[in-house]
C-alpha cells in the first residue's frame, strides 16, 4: 500500500471509532507500530486534529471530515475537458472510468465550485471520430500493462500487408487517432503502428521484461533521432 493511501486509511479508521490503538491500526494496515506512530505524527503536523497519545490510543473529534477537494476554476475545466476527450476517443472501459472520475470529482467539490463541472463549455464531440480510430485500444492497453507480446496483421499506407509479432510499449493519441509504440520482432527495431491499420490482433501468453535498448525511453530516443512524419507508420 502506498503511504498516501495508508494515511488516508488511518483517517478513515479513526473517523469510525471512538478510540483506536496503534497496535490495532498496525494490525489492520499490516505495518509496524513504529510506522503508525510516525504516520500519526505526520498527520497531526499536516493539520489533522488527532487526539490521544502513544500507549493510550487515538481518536478524531466527532464530525471531523476531510476537507473538500479544492481546485481553481481553470483546473476544473482542464479535468472536464480531459475526461470529455477520453469519452470521445477511447474504448468503452475508459469511457466509463472517465464518467466515474467526473462524478467523484463533482461530489467532492465544495458547493460553490460544483456547478462548474456541468457548466464547462469545453467539448470534444465524438461524431467526427474516424471509424477504427479506437480499434483494439482496450486489448492493447491490457497488453501494455501486462507486458504481453502481441501478434496482428498490419496494412501499410501503400497497401503492403504483413503479420507482426511485437512487444507493446505505449499508446499515443495524435488528435485524430491512436498509434502503438512497439519493438517489432520482424524488423528487429522500434516501430509505430496505427491502430486503424491493425487487424486480427491477438495477445499472446508470452510475457516480456524490459531489456536495455528496448524500453519506452529508448523508443523516445530512437524516434527523436530517426523518425519523422505524421503517424510514424511501420515500414
Amino acid at each position: 500500500m502506498r503511504r498516501a493511501d495508508r494515511l488516508f486509511q488511518i483517517v478513515q479508521l479513526l473517523r469510525r471509532r471512538r478510540v483506536t490503538t496503534a497496535a490495532r491500526l498496525s494490525e489492520e494496515l499490516e505495518v509496524s507500530e513504529r510506522t503508525i506512530y510516525r504516520d500519526i505524527r505526520d498527520l497531526v503536523a499536516s493539520g489533522v486534529p488527532i487526539e490521544g497519545e502513544a500507549g493510550v490510543g487515538y481518536a478524531l473529534p466527532r464530525g471531523f471530515d476531510l476537507p473538500p477537494l479544492m481546485f481553481q476554476e481553470d483546473e476544473i475545466e482542464a479535468l472536464v475537458l480531459g475526461a470529455r476527450v477520453v469519452q470521445s476517443w477511447s474504448d468503452p472501459a475508459l469511457v466509463r472510468a472517465a464518467e466515474r472520475a467526473l462524478a467523484r470529482i463533482e461530489a467532492a467539490l465544495p458547493d460553490r465550485l460544483r456547478p462548474r463541472v456541468a457548466a464547462s463549455a469545453l467539448f470534444a464531440p465524438s461524431f467526427h471520430v474516424p471509424e477504427g480510430a479506437t480499434a483494439h485500444l482496450a486489448a492493447l492497453r491490457a497488453a501494455v500493462s501486462e507486458r504481453r507480446k502481441i501478434r496482428f496483421g498490419y496494412a501499410r499506407a501503400d497497401g503492403a500487408r504483413s503479420v507482426r509479432t511485437a512487444l507493446p510499449l505505449g499508446l499515443f493519441f495524435w488528435g485524430t487517432g491512436w498509434s502503438l509504440a512497439a519493438w517489432c520482432e520482424l524488423r528487429g527495431a522500434f516501430r509505430g503502428f496505427r491502430l486503424d491499420r491493425m487487424h486480427d490482433l491477438e495477445a499472446l501468453d508470452a510475457r516480456f521484461e524490459e531489456a536495455e535498448g528496448r524500453t519506452l525511453r529508448d523508443y523516445f530516443l530512437y524516434r527523436d533521432a530517426e523518425m519523422e512524419g505524421e503517424g510514424n507508420p511501420c515500414p
